[in-house]
């Protein structure tokens, strides 16, 4: 149906996570309609991150300066690291602008489904950090499933024996939200997790 070009074209787009073929063809023509000039700058900026971009040697968070921003900010809080699994959760939680501490990222959770061990994450990488004493509180904010759960788990059995404060970010009903419509595990959770008025 479609030239050769087109089809492998269309084949990359559908290799984006959330994309399907229709988005992928749109996509596709998107780029073929527009000028040349759109088609090079877009080549040039994926090349130029993909090149760029790198982990932070301190955090794990993805930076094209190494420390990161976050990492070598004098007025960020040294005593408090809030760990957590994705890149994608670092800029969640600076979106409150109220956590002033560091982060570690994980890269994911334990999950022997999916074959994800201790050793394919990078906790090794944060007891090495909680080496120097320095580190007063790891708050965990490991995402709400089994497999995040698991892993705050194993973090926190490992951290304990150091003289860490090891905390856990309250799960719960989201404002706005109605008890008839919440699962059990969150309203679980939400009793964990109270606190007194």
């Amino acid at each position: 149906m479609y030239s050769e070009s087109i089809q492998k074209l269309i084949k990359e787009f559908e290799r984006f996570p959330g994309i399907g073929h229709k988005t992928a063809v749109r996509l596709a023509f998107h780029v073929l309609e527009s000028d040349e000039a759109f088609a090079k700058n877009m080549a040039e900026t994926l090349i130029e991150a993909k090149s760029k971009v790198k982990f932070c040697s301190v955090c794990y968070n993805l930076t094209d300066l190494d420390p990161c921003t976050i990492c070598s900010n004098k007025k960020r809080l040294e005593e408090t690291i809030c760990v957590v699994e994705d890149v994608k959760d670092v800029i969640a939680m600076e979106k409150t602008h109220e956590f002033k501490g560091k982060y570690h990222v994980l890269h994911g959770a334990i999950s022997p489904m999916n074959n994800i061990s201790v050793e394919d994450i990078k906790i090794k990488e944060l007891i090495k950090r909680l080496s120097d004493g320095k580190v007063k509180e790891v708050i965990i904010a490991t995402n709400p499933t089994i497999e995040g759960e698991a892993t705050a788990m194993y973090i926190s059995r490992l951290i304990k024996p150091l003289g860490v404060v090891v905390t856990r970010i309250a799960h719960g009903i989201p404002v706005g939200g109605d008890l008839e419509y919440t699962d059990e595990i969150t309203l679980i959770k939400a009793l964990e997790g109270r606190r007194e008025m």
